[in-house]
């Protein structure tokens, strides 16, 4: 499913969220950890030149070498609304995606997945209009406060909501470093999300995935913003 246009306002967003969550794959378990490709998106802003980079890099998920990479540079079409940050960046990343020669694979998302106040954030948007599995794993939480894993490579502990349900994990990556937070987008299991995350994260708290694509969109927004 693809989205066209952008939202007028926070209302019409709603509504079109509301609409794309319908088509959330919750069900399957996804790729197996260590094998095909898999892709890391991220964005960076310049809010006083109101202009938004984002970056694809594509790894190798045995070997995390870089396969491919992409960036796109635009508008900022959408204001800042906690719980639509998807509307922001959705579009800058779709278009790096499309300068992408093949396929992506998973999608690893600097954000979040069902562990969202409307259990639809950027892994799960992204996700159904592309339709590639995705995962959401984010540095801080969202309003949810977990308990603290133990203190070993990958304990973990679960993200739950309010009405009881597991959304998400807190993982850690390293052991006695600070967690990360896990969750589903689409098409990917829980756990394989979390599967995914210790392979991406051999050395770093961050994926490999998050930790280049964040780099590269910088990179992207400091030349795109130069003169």
């Amino acid at each position: 499913m693809m989205i066209t246009g952008t939202p007028a306002d926070a209302a019409e967003a709603y509504a079109v969220q509301d609409a794309l969550r319908r088509s959330l794959v919750l069900d399957e378990a996804g790729p197996v950890p260590g094998t095909g490709r898999v892709t890391g998106v991220d964005v960076a802003y310049d809010d006083e030149r109101d202009v938004v980079a984002a970056a694809a890099v594509v790894l190798d998920a045995a070997t995390l070498t870089v396969v491919e990479e992409a960036t796109a540079v635009g508008r900022v079409s959408f204001p800042y609304v906690p719980g639509l940050l998807a509307f922001r960046e959705v579009p800058t990343v779709l278009a790096a995606l499309a300068r992408l020669e093949g396929d992506p694979g998973l999608l690893v998302c600097d954000g979040y997945g069902l562990a969202h106040p409307r259990r639809f954030g950027l892994a799960c948007h992204l996700g159904v209009v592309t339709g590639f599995p995705s995962i959401g794993v984010a540095k801080t939480p969202f309003l949810l406060r977990p308990e603290p894993p133990g203190l070993e490579r990958g304990a973990w502990s679960p993200l739950i909501a309010p009405e009881g349900d597991e959304v998400g994990r807190a993982l850690r990556t390293r052991k006695g470093v600070r967690p990360v937070f896990v969750s589903v987008g689409h098409r990917v299991g829980l756990a394989n999300a979390c599967a995914h995350t210790l392979r991406l994260a051999p050395a770093y708290r961050l994926p490999e995935t998050t930790r280049r694509a964040d780099a590269l969109c910088r990179r992207a927004l400091r030349e795109a913003t130069s003169g």
